[in-house]
């Protein structure tokens, strides 16, 4: 995969394939579904990642390191900003720190590009990095996903972590964070959740992380309201639009130069 979508980077790298639930945010996400469509067209990487439980389809925990994709980046020759991991989560137990230094190597061999790295375990991403890479690659972003108040607390660990930038996802947000601290995060995305089994999002929560951006000068990105308006009526993603407090908020952080 490369070109997508997603409205804060310009592609996707997946050196790693298949995941696991481990929270509330994880339930509708949206790779479990694109894993068995994949599935079903006949990548290989993609076999047997999934199973289906009633109406949905869910990670069967199987996670798969996938050696060929690591020179994807090295073709890249245009700089870009690069999702690593869209459809897995590079920092899962099931992802070996070997790799995870193969994966390093090649963001510290293609400095012409920023990887923007996010997980939803922070703690072994603190651990991996302070024992396995010792070193700061100013190309290398990393953030971790809070969906809730229930989770903030990834939020700390981050901050631990010797990087670049720190950027927390606050997607799909559905419930209030309460008051959090930014102090150390460079970057805050927030957005709601799409698709037919999405939960809510209200302008309150939001308002909460644009307040807390404000206070510890965090850039504020503000990717979508989903399939949920502000008006807390039922629409597709593109009616609801991007727009909050009557604007379109695409901050990023401060230091995107490549290093030559």
């Amino acid at each position: 995969m490369a070109e997508t979508q997603i409205e804060w980077t310009d592609a996707t790298w997946n050196p790693v394939a298949g995941c696991t639930i481990v929270s509330a945010g994880c339930t509708h996400c949206y790779a479990m579904e694109m894993a068995r469509r994949l599935e079903a067209m006949g990548v290989p990487k993609y076999q047997g990642l999934v199973r289906r439980s009633g109406a949905r389809t869910i990670w069967n925990g199987v996670v798969r390191e996938d050696e060929g994709a690591l020179a994807i980046p090295h073709g890249w020759k245009k700089p870009r900003k690069i999702f690593v991991n869209s459809m897995s989560d590079l920092f899962h137990e099931g992802v070996s720190d070997a790799f995870i230094r193969k994966v390093w190597r090649v963001m510290q061999d293609t400095p012409h590009h920023h990887y923007q790295i996010l997980t939803k375990r922070p703690e072994r991403m603190a651990s991996v990095v302070a024992t396995q890479i010792g070193n700061v690659l100013p190309n290398v972003w990393l953030g971790t996903s809070v969906e809730s108040a229930e989770v903030a607390g990834r939020i700390d660990y981050l901050r631990t972590v010797p990087a670049a930038i720190r950027f927390v996802s606050f997607e799909p947000l559905i419930g209030a964070v309460g008051e959090i601290d930014l102090s150390g995060i460079q970057w805050a995305i927030v957005g709601g959740e799409s698709g037919r089994f999405a939960r809510p999002i209200r302008e309150e929560w939001i308002d909460e992380i644009y307040g807390q951006c404000a206070k510890f000068e965090t850039a504020f990105f503000f990717k979508q309201w989903g399939t949920w308006g502000k008006d807390n009526k039922r629409r597709s993603k593109k009616a609801n639009g991007r727009e909050y407090r009557g604007r379109t908020w695409d901050e990023m952080p401060t230091s995107l130069a490549a290093v030559p």
